[in-house]
């Protein structure tokens, strides 16, 4: 991927990222840790690792998030864990950019009125699972 071409997703997804990068910085100031790793800014711990292992509304308790170019996680386990899922939730950023955050749920909503679980069957989550099966 050309130089250029990077720069232009990177400006795509980051309205989002953003968002992920101000909740980074509030997990690290309430005692959270951060790192970037290959291009991707993994966060852990803090508030908002606090508020995952809490559960999140219509998820319950989750171990990471993703948010742009950024994932929140509930610990730096939770973070290595789930890196290859939340890496393909990166990509899927790449593609739909900020409009993923509409995306996502109007995909939950579609699978649950299928008959489906609104998590599970959602197609972004199968492509995240899916991900990380080839992987391991």
């Amino acid at each position: 991927m050309t130089l250029l071409f990077r720069l232009l997703v990177y400006c795509w997804v980051s309205p989002v990222t953003l968002l992920g990068g101000l909740l980074s910085m509030l997990a690290v100031l309430s005692g959270g840790r951060a790192r970037l790793r290959h291009g991707v800014w993994e966060t852990w711990g803090g508030w908002p690792g606090r508020l995952l292992e809490s559960g999140l509304p219509f998820l319950g308790p989750v171990a990471a998030i993703t948010l742009g170019h950024v994932v929140l996680g509930i610990s730096e386990q939770a973070i290595h864990v789930t890196r290859v899922h939340e890496r393909a939730h990166v990509r899927q950023y790449e593609l739909w950019g900020l409009l993923f955050l509409l995306a996502y749920p109007l995909a939950s909503v579609w699978a649950w009125a299928k008959g489906g679980h609104p998590y599970r069957d959602n197609p972004f989550e199968r492509e995240a699972r899916k991900a990380d099966k080839e992987i391991r």
